[in-house]
């Protein structure tokens, strides 16, 4: 910490130290309340109520009764939980919304309170669980809900559970065999279709849950297989990069020759409208795609628990999870530089909206991504009631999570076309907002011919690229705790150990430079490497009408359907050594025919963090001026260790390619081992107070201090160079093994009204001062003084490395209203949240240090339902406004740093519906994104699409029966 950070730590343990000794000091009197009036009544208490309503009460409860503010989602009954994917139940809460994977539609991911992904941890029954993506976060696609028995969201720390989160820390419980004694059986299966997949695909699943031995020993086991089949139409620019144009490319110019250059010693700079002066934003690449997704996921179970005396609870559960995730991808793609573009128009804001680029070369792209996601945490937990008054409670668990555990391809990519002499005078006009419409090409087809766009007789091979991402992720965990109880003081102490080890490598096609081995495209083309693709080669095509729902724009009229592998394959029976009819000679030291992949140093991270953390907490209850009072004071020591370790190595040349004008390659040194390492620790206290003004009108107030560390991908110790570059786009990543933990001060002030039944309205103002804020920071700069083979001058680089950079505020009020009409089986939960900062997105800073608080959208959610007799039906509408989801595109070349990715704001209504026929068998449907609503991102400005994806509708129906 710095000498800041210390004193504030100081500071703040002080103040929590003396709250601990007052909490203890303070005498604690037995309290007899009024029977609060929308508590149940002793009759009541003896029914367990299913269904919506049940699972509503069962929620506010909960919630009423925390010391903090949580919300709970909980299963209607065992084996029905309100929807399919966790992260569609959590955006129903306040202050909850999803982020959603956009070539399926799938709610991916949640953010809270405008925090998302690694700002919120998520744990099953107070566990880590790993995950290979290399964040904090969890893909919530992999989670399967279907036997979840509730989910918990703590918006204020429990010091006790986790102080790793500014955003939330999110607990999955699974159910467990002692939670519901006797023998129980639940069973479901669905089909469900998507609307332009057209398939339907299943769901299976079972749960067995039973208790013997005189209740002493209880197993339960589930399993549950989910197929989920998408079509999906994308349009997207990989990147809007920011430069500066020479006056002599903007449309009107009347310059003799054209020849851009910002450097000031060249022949070129003599002439005034060759300077590279006029800020614009371009497209790097353009295009469009249709994508098929088939994912399909096995979730297991199995817990076993047992009583050997009444005061000792052992429990042992596994937890299995295997999701695959197949996509074929058939598109278009065409690629620009800006140093080439003329007749150029600009807008107010310097967004590029038509232009020409001469000789542009057409790509027609396939490929098939397949990754593997393979999960698996065995632990142990010992609940050992002491005394009376002492719970001893320890836990254990292991858990590895692997990305493509087998080592297979994870991308098989294709790229055939022309160029060339074909090359056309080739632009992209913007006509309107990125909500609405799409960018469109203004010329195309071989020089300029729309007739021959896909004329199967001159197109011939352009680059094959396939790769290998394998990593794993693996947690040991141990926690201990103590919990004394007497009357109505409450004391919690304990630690935890934590060992995180997290690997990642990919093998490609880039790092021997294979994939330009057929460069070129042929003769058609006028080259002598390439050669062309047999008709054979191509299934057919894919009409473009109707292409993104509700969006203008046109696009050519088909697309070019072929299997990346197979073209793969052709290309690799064509081999008769370095001779071989349009090979690339002198391209790829080593090729023997085949598109063998080769493991790049630079992607190689071995990152290990331990941690260890103590913590303490203390909660009574007494009276202020008659009135009940609830405090709790906590505090956690947080101390983490890192061992960063990965291979580096410096460029030493760039080279062109003969075949192909856009592609380079870089050489470089030997490799050479790099370990770096890191330490710090934290300390984190917490309050919480609430004030009961009457039976029914809760007022509380929280304040806290919480941490959330860096990506583990984000802490490797070397800088990245691919070896497989783009003329005008040299790029290169750096992570940094040094970076701290984002810190944030929370402030909470809520008031909350349970005025019957079933029913509250509640309001809660929140305040979060955070630091360390990672950013990317870009900058443009030389590597080792290596030459451009273009320029003829040092290359540079767009470098971007993550850093620590400023502090922000963040603040916001939630809004929750939750209303049943008596015993008239209608009912509603809204809620609304709107969030400010002091450190919005300021689109006109064009230094490349630019920083804004990610994830902040004002969004609304309402749920209307109908519980009764048998029958539900519920219609959840959901509202997310406009927000910016990271710095970086696709293509991030731009000479103003890291440009910026919002995504457009989205409204998406879901019905689901479930008719009980018997006490033990009923029926059910869903229809989600009945609107047909989409899915589109922009960059700095409103105009500038970066992707739009119509994910179309889905249907389901299914049974389930449980006894």
């Amino acid at each position: 910490m710095n000498k800041a950070q210390s004193g504030r730590g100081r500071a703040a343990l002080a103040a929590t130290a003396s709250l601990l000794v007052l909490a203890i000091a303070t005498p604690v009197h037995a309290q007899e309340t009024a029977k609060d009036a929308a508590a149940p009544s002793a009759s009541d208490a003896d029914i367990i109520v299913t269904g919506i309503r049940g699972s509503l009460q069962r929620n506010l409860d909960i919630k009423r009764e925390s010391s903090g503010v949580v919300d709970v989602i909980s299963a209607e009954d065992i084996g029905k939980f309100p929807d399919s994917n966790v992260a569609a139940s959590l955006q129903r809460l306040p202050g909850v919304s999803i982020q959603r994977n956009g070539s399926r539609g799938e709610p991916q991911g949640i953010t809270v309170r405008g925090f998302g992904g690694d700002f919120n941890e998520t744990l099953v029954d107070g566990r880590r669980l790993s995950t290979a993506s290399g964040g904090r976060s969890v893909d919530f696609t992999t989670v399967g809900a279907d036997f979840v028995g509730q989910l918990a969201v703590y918006k204020t720390p429990e010091v006790s559970l986790s102080s790793s989160s500014i955003g939330a820390t999110l607990n999955i419980s699974y159910p467990k065999p002692f939670d519901k004694p006797g023998t129980h059986v639940a069973l479901s299966a669905a089909g469900s279709i998507q609307d332009d997949a057209g398939k339907i695909v299943p769901t299976v699943g079972g749960l067995f849950s039973t208790t013997f031995a005189d209740d002493t020993m209880g197993i339960l086991v589930d399993a549950i297989y989910t197929r989920r089949d998408t079509q999906t139409n994308r349009v997207y620019v990989s990147g809007w990069q920011g430069g500066r144009y020479a006056p002599c490319q903007i449309a009107g110019s009347t310059a003799a020759a054209c020849s851009p250059t910002s450097d000031p010693t060249s022949t070129a700079w003599a002439t005034p409208t060759n300077r590279q002066n006029v800020v614009g934003w371009y497209q790097q690449q353009y295009g469009a795609d249709q994508r098929y997704t088939k994912d399909e996921r096995l979730d297991g179970r199995i817990a076993f628990q047992w009583q050997p005396s009444d005061d000792v609870v052992l429990t042992i559960d596994d937890n299995y999870s295997r999701q695959k995730v197949v996509t074929d991808i058939a598109g278009f793609g065409i690629w620009f530089n800006q140093g080439d573009l003329r007749n150029v128009e600009l807008d107010s804001n310097g967004t590029t909206v038509n232009f020409l680029q001469a000789g542009s070369p057409t790509d027609f792209t396939a490929g098939t991504d397949k990754n593997i996601l393979e999960t698996n945490q065995v632990g142990g937990n010992i609940k050992w009631e002491a005394t009376e008054n002492l719970t001893i409670d320890a836990d254990a668990s292991y858990s590895k999570s692997r990305l493509n555990p087998d080592g297979q391809v994870s991308s098989e990519n294709g790229d055939i076309g022309y160029g060339g002499l074909l090359g056309t005078s080739l632009g992209v006009r913007v006509t309107g907002n990125s909500s609405n419409s799409f960018p469109e090409l203004t010329t195309y087809g071989p020089a300029g011919d729309q007739a021959r766009w896909t004329d199967q007789s001159i197109i011939g091979s352009h680059v094959t690229v396939r790769q290998a991402q394998k990593n794993s992720d693996t947690i040991k965990q141990f926690r201990l705790g103590a919990t004394w109880k007497q009357d109505d003081l409450t004391i919690k102490l304990g630690g935890r150990y934590m060992e995180d080890r997290f690997t990642l490598q990919n093998s490609n096609t880039f790092a021997n430079n294979f994939w330009q081995a057929y460069a070129g495209y042929g003769t058609p083309s006028g080259r002598t490497s390439g050669v062309p693709i047999p008709a054979s080669l191509i299934q057919g095509t894919i009409s473009t009408k109707g292409w993104i729902p509700g969006f203008s724009g046109s696009l050519p009229p088909v697309l070019l359907n072929y299997d990346a592998r197979a073209y793969q394959q052709y290309l690799e029976g064509l081999w008769t050594g370095p001779n071989t009819p349009g090979y690339n000679s002198g391209c790829c030291t080593g090729f023997n025919g085949t598109f063998d992949l080769a493991l790049d140093p630079g992607s190689v991270q071995d990152i290990k963090e331990k941690s260890w953390s103590a913590w303490i907490s203390v909660n009574f209850n007494t009276e202020v001026a008659g009135m009940p009072f609830h405090f709790n004071a906590g505090a956690r020591e947080e101390i983490t260790s890192l061992v960063s370790s990965g291979i580096g190595r410096l460029p030493i040349s760039i080279t062109g390619s003969a075949a192909d004008p856009t592609l380079l390659t870089v050489a470089f040194s030997p490799n050479q081992a790099v370990t770096e390492r890191n330490k710090y620790s934290y300390f984190l206290p917490a309050l919480d107070m609430k004030l009961e003004l009457t039976n029914n009108l809760h007022l509380r107030f929280d304040a806290s201090r919480t941490m959330t560390r860096p990506r583990l991908d984000y802490l490797g110790p070397v800088l990245n160079v691919g070896a497989g570059q783009r003329v005008g786009a040299l790029g290169a990543t750096g992570n940094n093994p040094f970076l701290k933990p984002y810190l944030a001060d929370n402030f909470d002030l809520g008031m909350e009204w349970y005025y019957q039944r079933n029913s509250y309205a509640a309001v809660n103002l929140f305040l979060k001062n955070v630091s360390n804020f990672i950013v990317a920071g870009t900058q443009r700069q030389t590597i080792n003084n290596v030459i451009d083979p273009t320029t003829g001058q040092p290359a540079i680089f767009t470098v971007s490395q993550r850093v620590n950079g400023p502090n922000a505020t963040v603040k916001g009020i939630e809004l929750a209203w939750q209303h049943v009409f008596g015993d008239s089986g209608f009912g509603f939960n809204a809620n609304a949240t709107f969030v400010e900062t002091n450190k919005p997105y300021d689109r006109a800073d064009l230094s490349q240090s630019g920083f804004a608080v990610t994830g902040l959208a004002n969004s609304a959610n309402l749920v209307a339902f109908y519980d009764k007799n048998g029958f539900e039906f519920r219609t959840a509408v959901n509202w997310r406004d406009k927000y910016l989801l990271q710095f970086g595109q696709a293509q991030n070349n731009s000479a103003f740093g890291a440009e910026p990715t919002f995504v457009n704001s989205a409204l998406q209504i879901d019905l689901s519906t479930n008719i009980r026929l018997t006490d033990q068998f009923s029926v059910f449907g869903e229809a989600l994104n009945i609107t047909n609503e989409t899915y589109s991102t922009h960059g700095r400005f409103s105009n500038q699409l970066l992707d739009v994806y119509g994910y179309g509708r889905r249907f389901t129906a299914g049974v389930r029966y449980r006894f």
